[in-house]
């Protein structure tokens, strides 16, 4: 082998490795704004429920207040990341995420913890899309597949925080339920132990040429709307599974350990199959990559509905643990191939907007629907119904126009 080309080799494996790290460093901020900020609460909602007495539609609108922050932050990240810079708007992000997990500690009244909720919401929202944003830049003239694996290690970050939840919040609640609030302290320092890694990983990032465009052209948004929609669909039905998953399962019988093993599961499964999902999903310029992620989560609920149990437990965790945060790789996956790299940011705080929506709406309709028949099976069977829904309207989603898509014309170049 020519001395130029061993070299040129060795470069490119220097790249790939410096771009994993850079993803890994800013799949941090993925951990804090969905592992620790949000499906941790699936873990403390039992106890918190159990202290504070709360009814399920109670305890469904932390997380809709939560989703409703999560939409007006999903608004305004785009126009912070063009304003401040994309970096610095996602550290702030980080940051008040961090703080607002701390501070939850502090207080029992409902109401003050719907204000924090909302306001994790807001700054979790900017935490994930720029975060997102930043790792789609590091190289945005490589092949799709390269892309999609780097977008999988940047989600991966959400099952490192769900497994370290799961590792550290039992412990803690052995002691009690009342103890849930040192639970919220041990997420808040979690969160702030990965600012570091995530302050120098986007520090090495820059930004596309053409800058971050704050809104889509209407053009654009035709182009993603079924992705849009079924997103929205999506984030619904899962929400609901990630809400009372663990609630249902002590309904059942469920063991503490048994529920340890299953969130670990859950974490772990998630963890290593969005590594794959990734480069998996970068093969499909259209719709049928979301379709098949959702369709799979959508499995996953079934099981514990079905045939409660052990063996139930293990395979939900598996089913969907293995594909609900492959959603956001997919969905950005597709904003990438569809669209130009100054529309990115721009197109996933759009398909967050939508995604939020539905997250505010799940909790609160398993909820109501647990709280009239009594029976929290009853409201867990949204998840599954609306899970179908979005794999199918996501079917809808059509390939890009190679000659107006910059990440095909790229390709076929």
């Amino acid at each position: 082998m020519p001395i130029s080309t061993m070299k040129k080799t060795t470069d490119e494996r220097g790249d790939l490795w410096r771009d994993i790290f850079t993803a890994l460093g800013l799949s941090t901020g993925a951990a804090v704004a969905l592992g620790l900020s949000r499906f941790a609460y699936g873990l403390l909602l039992p106890p918190m429920q159990a202290d504070l007495q709360w009814t399920y539609v109670e305890a469904g609108a932390l997380n809709t207040a939560n989703g409703a922050g999560y939409i007006f932050g999903a608004l305004v990240a785009a126009w912070l990341a063009r304003r401040w810079g994309t970096a610095r708007a996602f550290l702030a992000g980080f940051s008040v995420s961090v703080l607002v997990l701390l501070l939850t500690a502090m207080t029992a009244s409902l109401s003050a913890l719907i204000l924090l909720r909302t306001v994790g919401g807001v700054s979790t929202a900017i935490t994930f899309i720029l975060g997102a944003g930043l790792v789609s830049a590091i190289c945005p003239l490589e092949n799709p597949r390269r892309r999609g694996a780097l977008v999988g290690v940047y989600v991966a970050g959400v099952s490192i925080g769900v497994i370290l939840a799961g590792a550290a919040l039992p412990i803690i609640l052995q002691g009690g339920v009342q103890r849930w609030p040192e639970g919220w302290i041990v997420l808040g320092l979690l969160g702030a132990a990965g600012l570091p890694a995530a302050w120098l990983a986007a520090r090495r990032v820059h930004q596309p040429a053409g800058g971050t465009m704050a809104l889509l052209s209407t053009r654009e948004c035709r182009r993603i709307a079924p992705t849009l929609i079924g997103y929205g669909v999506f984030g619904a039905g899962y929400v609901g599974y990630m809400t009372f998953i663990m609630a249902l399962l002590r309904e059942q019988g469920g063991s503490s350990e048994q529920m340890i093993w299953f969130w670990f599961t859950l974490g772990l499964v998630s963890a290593v199959t969005n590594l794959l999902w990734g480069r998996v999903l970068g093969a499909f310029s259209d719709g049928r990559g979301p379709a098949l992620v959702f369709a799979t989560a959508m499995l996953g609920t079934l099981p514990v509905l079905l045939y409660p149990g052990p063996v139930a437990m293990l395979l939900s965790a598996i089913l969907f643990g293995g594909s609900f945060m492959a959603g956001p790789t997919s969905i950005t996956i597709v904003a990438q191939r569809q669209l130009s790299p100054a529309s990115w940011t721009a197109a996933i705080s759009l398909l967050t907007v939508g995604f939020a929506f539905g997250q505010t709406i799940g909790p609160i309709l398993a909820g109501a629907i647990s709280d009239m028949t009594g029976s929290i099976e009853a409201g867990f069977w949204v998840s599954p119904l609306l899970l179908a829904i979005a794999a199918c309207v996501n079917l809808l989603q059509r390939p890009p126009v190679p000659a107006e898509s910059p990440a095909l014309a790229g390709k076929s170049s």
